[in-house]
């Protein structure tokens, strides 16, 4: 069971979060490394996440055509909110 950490980037949907997770992948010609972010869309039940919230993501059974994941816990509050 992969878990992912990451942070609430939207918060305008009913029961759903969208969540940036960040990774650094190595450009195949220039060897440089760069910054990429996936965006996954996760089922908030309770609408406790605000924006720039750090989450963790279990994997769940596909809840919609884009939502797989379930917000687990929030692991930091954002300062802004």
């Amino acid at each position: 069971m992969r878990r992912i950490i990451g942070i609430v980037v939207s918060n305008k949907m009913q029961k759903s979060v969208v969540v940036g997770v960040d990774r650094f992948t190595q450009h195949p010609l220039y060897k440089k490394y760069v910054k990429k972010t996936t965006r996954l869309m996760a089922h908030d039940e309770a609408n406790a996440c605000n924006i720039g919230d750090r989450v963790r993501l279990n994997p769940s059974r596909p809840l919609s055509k884009r939502k797989a994941w379930v917000v687990a816990e929030i692991l930091q509050r954002a300062k802004i909110y």
